[in-house]
């Protein structure tokens, strides 16, 4: 009964500290090794100038994706939650790419094409404000440009 007892308690140590590096921010100027470290390995990795972007998503159906900044020196600058209304507010319509798009809000949810329109559709799950189940839907051109957005409720959460 003991051994049963120091097992379910050593798992439940173990479930909970790996949940915990979810929400732990590391602080600007860790180095990327720490960070990695803390959070697993990016999902994706982007350059941008002479500073590295990692992304991590949380899940396929998460409403929360965070990216890191690093710098040339290998530390960290930033690390922020970026599906939020703010970082899609500085995506600009007829201005930003695809490659943008990426570097601002990472992957999208889901991703379509519309033939009757001829654009293909990014969506994005987040927490509009914190409180609403919500999608982004990020319109591009076939040159890869932006061309329309629109926010809306998430399907996945209204009911019949």
């Amino acid at each position: 009964m003991m051994k049963r007892l120091t097992l379910l308690i050593s798992l439940l140590f173990l479930t909970l500290s790996g949940c915990a590096s979810l929400f732990t921010t590391p602080s600007p100027g860790t180095p990327v090794q720490e960070v990695v470290a803390l959070k697993g390995q990016p999902d994706a990795e982007y350059l941008d100038g002479n500073t590295r972007l990692l992304e991590w998503s949380v899940g396929p159906w998460a409403q929360y994706a965070y990216m890191a900044r690093i710098g040339p020196d290998g530390r960290l600058i930033s690390y922020e939650q970026v599906l939020t209304r703010e970082k899609f507010g500085t995506i600009q319509i007829n201005r930003s790419t695809k490659n943008d798009v990426l570097k601002t809000v990472g992957h999208p949810t889901e991703s379509d094409f519309l033939p009757l329109i001829d654009r293909e559709v990014w969506a994005y799950r987040y927490k509009e404000e914190g409180i609403w189940n919500s999608m982004m839907y990020v319109y591009f051109d076939k040159q890869g440009i932006v061309r329309r957005m629109e926010n809306g409720l998430d399907p996945m959460y209204l009911r019949d």
